[in-house]
């Protein structure tokens, strides 16, 4: 069963993280330790006074409930998702898939230009904020991709293409192996792609490269607490709402385009819904549960490289394994592209699939 849903956070929770906010237990640091030891206090200082004395919640809920959001069960687990219909009743549907940290407010700025010519299905990942924590295990991409093409096909779609950044770019490749008959492409904006012996590659393409093994040589930290020991880091994260804003607004500030910085409210807002909504070590579990993997995709793919991501993708690598059908290099642009650059996101999209409705 699908049901309407409203985002309504009780006052009282409020009040709560207010109180909280109040009495942070702040740490020291090193007078000149700017990013050398992680995320500097002055920043962290800096957001958690805009948070408690600025920050308007009820705002931001009343922008999100402004678009139609559903819940329903799946596999055990609740999802939760918005359905924004396209004017066009021949519209083809589309997934968009968010990642960590992030959360269904990265798509805020693309719904209106890309509604014009789809249907938008945008759900939380389980584990990850309105769909609440995951309940058994097992919850990797896998599961999460059967889970989404389920939810699909409860909306009586049976042909639609699915798109993602981090996590999400694997689970809409994903979707692609789990539903190969309903996938018809499949666009991402992250596409790691691991060294091959014996590959000639370009000097530009070298460099990427490197940069690639130097990720693989050491595991970022927070991947290795997330992949190895979710459960300790929820205490932390669960208990302290400075502890949650750190965690992941350190990633809105490293990933990003310094050229393309994100509203400090909608940073915010994202944190909120793993606040509000006890997420941190269920969508940590997400980590744990993958692992590190490269897989294929049955479906035609479409790549978009913004300059400033994590790693940049390379082509000649990318198409020993994918079906590589649109290829696109922005100047601008990091890792969170729907929020930093939704227009060049947007009118990517459109490209690949405009012939495939």
């Amino acid at each position: 069963m699908i049901k309407p849903f409203q985002l309504e956070v009780p006052q009282s929770e409020l009040h709560d993280l207010a109180d909280r906010l109040t009495r942070t237990r702040w740490p020291e640091e090193l007078p000149d330790a700017e990013f050398d030891y992680g995320f500097p206090l002055a920043e962290v200082r800096a957001l958690a006074d805009r948070w408690l004395d600025g920050y308007d919640w009820r705002r931001h809920e009343a922008e999100l409930n402004e678009f139609p959001q559903f819940t329903t069960e799946i596999d055990g687990q609740r999802v939760h998702f918005l359905h924004v219909r396209s004017a066009r009743a021949d519209a083809l549907p589309l997934v968009l898939i968010h990642g960590w940290p992030g959360s269904v407010l990265e798509f805020l700025d693309v719904i209106e230009p890309l509604s014009r010519d789809f249907h938008l299905v945008i759900p939380s990942i389980p584990g990850f904020g309105l769909s609440g924590p995951t309940t058994s295990r097992g919850w990797d991409v896998d599961r999460v991709a059967r889970a989404f093409a389920e939810l699909m096909g409860r909306l009586g779609y049976r042909r639609y293409g699915t798109q993602g950044g981090d996590w999400g770019a694997g689970i809409a490749k994903a979707m692609a192996v789990a539903a190969p008959e309903n996938v018809v492409a499949v666009h991402v904006n992250y596409l790691p792609t691991p060294p091959v012996e014996g590959i000639e590659l370009s000097e530009e393409d070298s460099q990427r490269l490197e940069k690639i093994k130097g990720m693989m040589r050491s595991r970022p930290g927070y991947q290795v607490l997330q992949g190895t020991r979710p459960q300790t880091i929820s205490y932390a994260l669960t208990d302290s709402p400075v502890g949650q804003l750190a965690w992941i607004a350190e990633k809105f500030t490293e990933w990003t385009d310094p050229a393309s910085k994100i509203d400090v409210d909608r940073i915010l807002t994202n944190v909120m819904l793993y606040w509000l909504t006890g997420t941190a070590g269920s969508s940590a579990r997400l980590t744990r549960e993958t692992g590190i993997r490269s897989d294929g995709c049955p479906a035609p793919l479409g790549v978009a490289v913004f300059a400033h991501d994590i790693v940049l993708s390379v082509r000649p690598l990318a198409e020993l394994t994918y079906r590589v059908e649109h290829w696109s290099e922005f100047d601008r642009g990091g890792h969170f592209a729907a929020m930093e650059v939704p227009e060049l996101l947007a009118g990517d999209i459109k490209a690949f699939f405009a012939d495939r409705a």
